[in-house]
């Protein structure tokens, strides 16, 4: 039996722009994303047994209102990657269980994360040997936002989200992330999208220069990154936007909203800054709020990548 661990971060979009829909109803995007210093923790297991193909991958987690089902990617991300294989008759059953940490429909790319973490895992425990890059193009079936979790902690992703491109990180690294109890459905988020017609071309291909955005403090990045989402998902639901606008006043700065809702977020050079604005935020507003770190290191953390157990024998 072998176990490995794995980091599953959360993301936020710092810049999103999206364009009108294609004509396979995907919209093209162009986005800035960045990990946060909030993470879920994912545990893979072997499994002294085989099963047929439909059960490489069982899934529990802390969280009970998480589907533990195939509609998991956890789940979807075992089956893909036994599905990408030429001989699978070796494959060992992996027990997964997920520790939940960052909120479900907060536009945080917790799901998408714990997917692509899986692959990663999978990937080491039977011994497939695939690149970082192959990883990624699997993931890219499973959803837009996965193939970033391989790239790094800071990139562009255009196309649906699987073109992606690594990009210094920002200097102003920390986030205050307020996560209001509302949940955004993405796909409501979209259609509202469609029906502002809110979609332009334009806005995808005239790109800023990210390393010169990365080197802004936070005063002067804030106010160029935009959320072409915002407008929609504040349409579907008014508190949030008043939410946005309450934290605005109250610091006298931008929030932007992640993805597709509802965490809203704002940016400081230091991390006490950050740490004052978030208890400013659950003493005031009653929401709760956290100081993350932007693109952490997880190289020197040995919960990023840590197994037990010896190796199976051929």
């Amino acid at each position: 039996m072998r176990s490995i661990r794995l980091r599953a971060p959360a993301k936020i979009n710092l810049h999103l722009r999206v364009g009108p829909p294609a004509a396979d109803g995907f919209h093209p995007l162009l986005t800035w994303m960045v990990t946060l210093g909030l993470a879920d923790t994912l545990t893979l297991t072997t499994m002294d047994r085989q099963f047929d193909r439909r059960e490489r991958v069982t899934l529990t987690c802390d969280d009970p209102s998480l589907p533990c089902d195939a509609t998991n990617l956890v789940v979807r991300a075992g089956q893909a990657l036994a599905d990408a294989l030429p001989n699978t008759s070796d494959l060992c059953q992996v027990s997964a269980a997920l520790v939940k940490r960052i909120p479900m429909g907060a536009g945080l790319g917790g799901g998408s994360s714990d997917g692509a973490s899986a692959l990663k895992g999978l990937n080491h425990l039977w011994s497939t040997s695939l690149s970082g890059q192959a990883l990624a193009e699997i993931s890219a079936r499973l959803g837009s936002d996965l193939p970033f979790f391989f790239h790094g902690d800071s990139s562009v992703c255009t196309g649906r989200g699987e073109v992606v491109r690594p990009v210094p990180a920002p200097i102003a690294k920390w986030a205050m992330l307020v996560l209001p109890k509302i949940h955004m459905p993405t796909p409501a988020v979209y259609k509202q999208f469609d029906q502002m017609g809110l979609g332009d071309s334009d806005r995808l291909t005239n790109e800023p220069d990210w390393g010169a955005w990365a080197r802004m403090p936070a005063r002067d990045l804030l106010p160029r990154l935009v959320n072409d989402l915002e407008a929609p998902a504040f349409a579907i639901n008014a508190e949030l936007g008043r939410l946005r606008d309450d934290v605005e006043r109250m610091f006298g700065q931008p929030v932007r909203m992640s993805g597709s809702g509802s965490s809203l977020f704002t940016l400081y050079d230091g991390q006490e800054l950050s740490i004052d604005a978030a208890e400013r935020v659950v003493a005031r507003l009653g929401e709760k709020a956290l100081a993350v770190e932007v693109a952490p290191d997880f190289r020197g953390d040995a919960n990023t990548l840590s197994t037990e157990g010896a190796p199976r024998s051929s």
